[in-house]
């Protein structure tokens, strides 16, 4: 099999995370989400805990922003802020796995980090608002009253992160190679539908 980078940009609720990690099964590859912050706490020093909130510390774009942008006065790496060093060692390990061979990589702005890698494909996973909320509340047990918040805020932080990072917006059909409404054919048939995808794409 030729090598295949898959990243999953997806919605909240959309089920990107699950949808990844049957394409990965299916395919006998790497699978990387949890597993990628665990790499990075191993190899960099930052704690698992730290990488895991730094993305939803951009729920408010301008305050992100503006911590992202003040580090110290001294030179090198150690200059950077917090936000920027989190995001390079991010950056670093994707290259890394990417050289390593075929994978499924969830999130993380892998899209954006990996473009242009020989192999790669960028997906993106979305759906309408009331089937993310079933899902969030049947699936992932959140609160019904609390469902539509918690979509609402993790994905503007999600957008708010990305587009700091990448300078593009989060979302943007253009940035992915195959958009799919996770909503309307069960998740066995969507990793179906990305494997014939996968093979028309490598012809």
């Amino acid at each position: 099999m030729k090598k295949q980078i898959i990243t999953i940009s997806r919605e909240f609720g959309s089920g990107g995370r699950l949808i990844g990690k049957r394409l990965a099964d299916d395919l006998g590859i790497p699978y990387y989400d949890k597993e990628l912050l665990t790499r990075i706490s191993d190899e960099s020093g930052f704690s698992r805990e730290m990488l895991e909130a730094a993305e939803m510390k951009a729920k408010n774009a301008f305050f992100y922003s503006l911590s992202s942008a003040f580090g110290s006065a001294d030179a090198g790496p150690e200059s950077m802020s917090m936000n920027e060093r989190f995001f390079l060692a991010q950056f670093d390990m994707l290259k890394k796995i990417a050289r390593e061979g075929s994978c499924v990589i969830v999130g993380r702005c892998a899209d954006y980090v990996l473009r242009g890698e020989p192999g790669a494909t960028n997906l993106f996973i979305y759906a309408e608002m009331d089937e993310k909320i079933r899902r969030a509340v049947e699936e992932y047990g959140v609160p019904q009253q609390d469902a539509k918040k918690l979509i609402h805020d993790t994905d503007k932080a999600r957008a708010n992160y990305y587009n700091y990072h990448t300078g593009q917006r989060w979302a943007e059909p253009v940035n992915y190679h195959l958009s799919l409404d996770s909503g309307y054919i069960s998740v066995e048939n969507i990793v179906k539908l990305i494997e014939t995808y996968l093979e028309l794409r490598s012809e």
